[in-house]
Order: structure tokens, then sequence, then C-alpha cells
């Protein structure tokens, strides 16, 4: 279904996407770019990403209740009620250490101002959005513009399938090379894919009762490692529970 901008959102777009990246590896902070290039790639994987959401326990209930993570999360209220030592606490965290936030996120990613779209797909493509930061949180990869995001790109595609994360993990490992001539942020990259092979399939949790479990316990629950090649490159740690 084309909108009427003439996005199809379940088409790939390689000029667009090229045209991004360059712009992106220019300018890390650009995260405009992120979302053209997400756009452009990430689309065939929606709708198979949707159906496998439907044959989980609680997704069918979860597409029939759709509901907007990114209000949720937009609502200081409902961030402040999470208790300590639980996901939600770290992601509240996160929040006031990066000065981040989901609304800010869904603005970025509304490139054409587009209304909210009720579409099933659509939906999940927002849900898919609006978890990205809870991501960073539970995997333990710092929300920079470099290695961090990168490891998380590659995470996120071995989790979906999107294209458009392994389009933006392999060129920032390939630029990294160029620049360093060093292979350790292509392999502490290539840790995020495996850990996100082997980890549970996160787009089928369920966000509002997963923020409310022990940080500690639902990571080892998902099966979320350590990042040890990432934490060689960038040993602080950004937040806590």
């Amino acid at each position: 279904m084309a909108s009427s901008t003439g996005y199809n959102p379940y088409r790939r777009d390689l000029g667009t996407a090229f045209q991004a990246i360059r712009k992106l590896l220019a300018d890390g902070n650009d995260t405009e770019q992120v979302f053209k290039i997400m756009r452009a790639l990430n689309g065939p994987s929606m709708p198979r990403n949707f159906s496998r959401l439907l044959s989980t326990p609680d997704g069918r209930r979860m597409a029939y209740q759709r509901v907007e993570l990114a209000e949720k999360l937009s609502d200081p209220d409902y961030v402040a009620r999470f208790a300590p030592g639980t996901v939600g606490a770290a992601y509240r965290a996160f929040l006031e250490k990066t000065g981040y936030s989901a609304d800010g996120l869904a603005k970025v990613s509304n490139l054409n101002q587009e209304p909210i779209v009720e579409d099933a797909y659509m939906w999940f493509g927002r849900r898919t959005r609006d978890v990205h930061d809870i991501w960073h949180v539970l995997t333990g990869y710092r929300a920079d513009e470099s290695l961090g995001e990168a490891a998380l790109v590659a995470f996120s595609y071995a989790q979906t399938g999107g294209k458009g994360w392994a389009f933006i993990a392999i060129a920032a490992s390939l630029k990294s090379w160029r620049v360093t001539r060093s292979l350790a942020f292509a392999r502490a990259v290539l840790e995020g894919y495996r850990h996100g092979r082997r980890a549970a399939w996160l787009l089928g949790e369920d966000y509002e009762t997963l923020l409310n479990e022990p940080f500690e316990a639902a990571r080892a629950r998902l099966g979320i490692a350590e990042p040890v090649r990432y934490q060689a490159c960038n040993p602080a740690q950004e937040w806590s529970a």
C-alpha cells in the first residue's frame, strides 16, 4: 500500500539508501538518515515479522490491542513508576542520562509528517522503532554515534532480518577499518550480530510486562550475552537499573 506521498513501505529503494548512508557516515548525529535507510530497505521484513508475532503466545493479543508504545514511554508518570532494579528503571536512567525521549524518536522518524496509519504492519514498524532504546539498555550498547549504535544495529539485523540494519552496520565497520586499519570495531559489531542471533526474539515480548521485570533476570531469560568485545573498546557503563 503506497501512501499519498508516494512512499511504498514494502518496496526496497537502494538509491535512497546509498544517498542516506553517505550523509550518515559524514555525520553520525544525523538520525534522520537512519530512518531514510530503514524506510528504503526494511519494508519487506515488516509483514514477515508481523506474521511471526501472530504465532507467539501473546502476539495476537498485542496485535489486537495495538498499543502505541511511544505514547506510553513519553508519559513521565508512566516512566516514573518502575521500581528500582527493573528494566523500566534502567530505561528511565537511560533517558535521564542521554536526554532522549520516545516522542522525540517518533518525530525524527516521521520524515514526511504523516499521520499515524491504521495499518497492522505500520503499527508493527512503529513498535519496532519504539523499543530501540530499550534494546540499548538490555544489550549494554550505549547510544553513541559510533560503535554502540553500530553494534546494536547488527544485533537488530539478527533479530529482525531488516536489511537496513545490516547496511548501516557494514558501512560503519568499513569506515572504521578505513580510518584505523583495526578490526576491533568490526569484531564488536559482529559480536552484536551473533548475540542477536542467540537471544530470544525481542519483538515478541510484551514490553509493558518486560519493563517491570528485574533487569538481570530479564537479560538472563532473554539470553542476552555480555558484549565483551564492545566493553573492551568502551568500558564505561552509561546507566544502571
